[in-house]
């Protein structure tokens, strides 16, 4: 069974500096795409960045430049290390791994950011 574990979440002031771990365990295989998502209080939840397995990366244009993410393809674990951070980035944050057709979530880490 595949299980998506994040830590690292916490509380920062603002202009500080998180980083988030998720470790995927339970497969032999390597993910494809490997993300991370946020869900404020009352809005949709939103892709933040996404690594593929080759290390292509996308990111959210409100994190550009601060937000970095980083994987190790193989201990199938993602990484975003985010600075400069603001308290509109206070959320819950969710990772996301792709393995063809399915996509594994863990239960996702919260990050509040203290102005």
């Amino acid at each position: 069974q595949v299980r998506v574990v994040e830590s690292g979440g916490g509380l920062v002031q603002a202009g500080g500096s998180l980083s988030l771990s998720c470790v995927v365990s339970g497969t032999m295989f390597s993910m494809n795409t490997m993300g991370w998502h946020r869900q404020a209080p009352g809005k949709q939840r939103e892709l933040v960045a996404s690594i593929t397995f080759g290390g292509s990366t996308n990111y959210a244009d409100s994190v550009k430049g601060r937000f970095t993410i980083s994987r190790n393809n193989a201990k199938n674990t993602v990484d975003l290390q985010m600075n400069s951070l603001k308290p509109e980035d206070t959320a819950v944050y969710y990772c996301e791994a792709q393995s063809g057709s399915l996509s594994y979530w863990g239960q996702g880490t919260q990050v509040t950011v203290s102005s």
